[in-house]
């Protein structure tokens, strides 16, 4: 099991309370470690070459100990470099997930040019903006169809020339995958895969060129397991564990059984010769049917429950928006530390192009409400200024409830932003609707040369109320 105590990790650190990695003692760095809000390289003394011969033991049993449950896996290299699996939890809610597991479309060896380059730059360039983040598809998966060397070395090079996103070459012939491999193993990519009938190739193929493999055995986790200590032995241990991921009926209910029992093994049991993260293939969705809005429906069905059970990194295939886009974000949310609330960087922002004439309005800078309300005041060409106050990132409602905001706290925070509502036309500004007990107290706080307004609860309404409510009149 993980260990989860700072005292017995106390153990293993310097014991001098320098202070060069940030914290006052190492007793709260070695509980930040736990936490994994600090890195073992950040405690220096364990890194000077001067004292290495004095920490040398240390530093090897603290990078045991600290070492992830689930074995972390790297594929590609330099700034598109992805993690695989280095869990530590089977559940979000015990700590957080940490490396969402990325997302590799397809194509194939038996595509047309024309097609294959169309495709590639599709994947390449998909993103989409949510909370605050741009979410993209991680990897080209190159599968090998017409099981012809010449054709998938064509195939691979092209897909190279039109992205640097990292590869899984998928094919179960040796011969097709070193094809690949001379043409693409300085980028690392990830090999799909060894089996019972080919790993003396693939494992062969896997030291030479020096990547990572994946082992594939579905539905026969005794015998993945025999090929993991295989290739363990052999001195391989850039593994990921296919265990088969079926598209349907009975054996989909072994696929999830056997996801759980994998995680189990590596994180409850602790079980490091097996400790790989592990692959599901939504992408079998297609191989049952022929019906394009059935493929993606449940490939993006597989893709979520396997997000969930714990898949270290997939193979799709559907890029139409209906299948990717819900995957997207609830893999963006199960790995989203449930300790830490997205958050904006508080301070004063602007929509559109508003000036001294404009409506300042207040939310929080919870992201999901910031984001909310700007495409609100966006979409509608409400040009505004937008003031996200430090809630710690809690909503607006919850904020208030617990005291995260506070009219002094209000004030201080346009004082922080530089506001000078004198310099405004209309000197005032707009509170939430769940603020409105506020609005009192903080126009006395202004000695009632501000005046508060307060807009609608929820900010879609915002438009309707602009119509009625501004500019504000002040009384005479």
């Amino acid at each position: 099991m993980k260990e989860s105590s700072p005292l017995n990790l106390y153990k293993f650190l310097p014991k001098t309370n320098c202070g060069e990695c940030g914290e006052k003692t190492c007793m709260a760095f070695a509980a930040g470690l736990i936490a994994r809000e600090r890195m073992i390289e950040e405690c220096t003394p364990l890194f000077d070459p001067k004292k290495q011969k004095k920490y040398a033991k240390k530093l090897t049993q603290i990078k045991e100990v600290l070492a992830p449950e689930v074995a972390l896996i790297y594929v590609g290299t330099g700034d598109r470099q992805l993690k695989v699996g280095g869990e530590d939890v089977m559940y979000r809610h015990q700590m957080t997930y940490i490396n969402k597991p990325p997302f590799a479309y397809d194509v194939t060896d038996a595509m047309d040019e024309a097609d294959l380059v169309e495709r590639v730059k599709l994947i390449h360039g998909w993103r989409k903006f949510y909370i605050g983040n741009w979410e993209e598809v991680e990897m080209v998966a190159v599968r090998s169809v017409t099981g012809d060397p010449d054709k998938f070395a064509k195939c691979v090079k092209k897909v190279m020339e039109n992205t640097d996103k990292p590869l899984i070459l998928c094919s179960f012939d040796p011969k097709v995958l070193k094809a690949g491999l001379e043409l693409a193993a300085e980028k690392r990519p990830l090999i799909y895969a060894a089996n019972k009938d080919n790993w003396k190739e693939v494992a062969q193929l896997a030291y030479d060129y020096k990547v990572p493999v994946t082992l594939s055995s579905p539905f026969d986790l005794d015998g993945l397991k025999s090929l993991a200590l295989t290739f363990r032995e052999m001195g391989l241990k850039d593994l990921v564990l296919d265990p088969g991921t079926a598209p349907n009926g009975e054996k989909l209910q072994e696929s999830l059984h056997n996801f759980i029992k994998l995680r189990r093994a590596a994180v409850e049991e602790g079980q490091r010769d097996f400790n790989y993260p592990v692959m599901s293939i939504p992408l079998s969705a297609w191989f049952t049917t022929d019906d394009p809005v059935r493929g993606a429906y449940w490939e993006s069905a597989l893709a979520a429950t396997f997000v969930i059970r714990g898949a270290g990194i997939m193979i799709r295939h559907s890029m139409e928006p209906h299948s990717v886009m819900p995957d997207m974000h609830l893999r963006f949310n199960i790995y989203t530390d449930p300790r830490s609330p997205v958050q904006v960087k508080p301070g004063l922002y602007k929509v559109g192009k508003p000036d001294e004439t404009s409506p300042v309005y207040l939310t929080t800078n919870f992201a999901l409400t910031y984001y909310t309300v700007e495409s609100d005041l966006g979409s509608n060409e409400i040009d505004s200024y937008l003031l996200a106050v430090d809630t710690e990132g809690i909503g607006v409602q919850a904020s208030v409830a617990g005291g995260q905001i506070t009219p002094s706290k209000i004030k201080d925070s346009f004082a922080e932003a530089g506001v000078d509502f004198e310099k405004t036309s209309h000197r005032s500004f707009i509170l939430p609707g769940m603020c409105a007990r506020f609005s009192g107290e903080l126009e006395e706080l202004y000695g009632y040369k501000v005046k508060v307004l307060v807009g609608p609860e929820d900010s879609g309404r915002i438009p309707g109320w602009m119509k009625t409510q501004w500019p504000p009149k002040w009384e005479e």
